[in-house]
């Protein structure tokens, strides 16, 4: 596999005027029971269309989302291997961070010659886990101060 370029979107204001205008369109029609696993989209004003998997609407909700938002946005295959300056930014770390965290064996990577490949699905593994733990340290402490009677 080869490293990626990864684009990003980067909102001005018309994108993001254009993003809330939309989403709540977007959301409404998720929001609806619907039997097929397609979605009919309009492309154009001449009712030009074509049919997207439903997935792909709901991903795109969650841009849309983030764009109103004002944020950049990228999107990267799971399958994609990145360098650990890219693995470093999606993580918003600093790369020697990264590096510690493969060194411990934290995130799974490939040695590629004397650099590291580290696929986007190691990286999303990682924040999965990551949240795990935070989730579950945060409830220790609730318990601890329901305990302490702090709360």
């Amino acid at each position: 596999m080869t490293a990626l370029t990864i684009d990003q979107i980067v909102p001005g204001r018309h994108d993001i005027d254009v993003a809330l205008e939309a989403l709540p369109h977007v959301k409404a029609y998720l929001a609806k029971p619907h039997e097929r696993d397609t979605v009919r989209v309009v492309v154009d004003e001449h009712e030009e269309s074509l049919v997207v998997p439903r997935g792909v609407v709901d991903l795109m909700a969650r841009v849309l989302a983030l764009v109103a938002a004002g944020e950049s946005v990228s999107i990267v295959p799971s399958h994609a291997e990145l360098t650990t300056q890219q693995a470093a930014d999606l993580l918003n770390v600093s790369r020697p961070f990264l590096i510690g965290l493969l060194e411990a064996g934290r995130i799974e990577y490939r040695a590629v010659g004397k650099h590291r490949r580290v696929k986007a699905s190691s990286l999303h593994d990682y924040l999965r886990e990551d949240d795990q733990r935070r989730r579950e340290a945060a409830d220790e402490l609730s318990a601890l101060n329901q305990e302490m009677g702090l709360t």
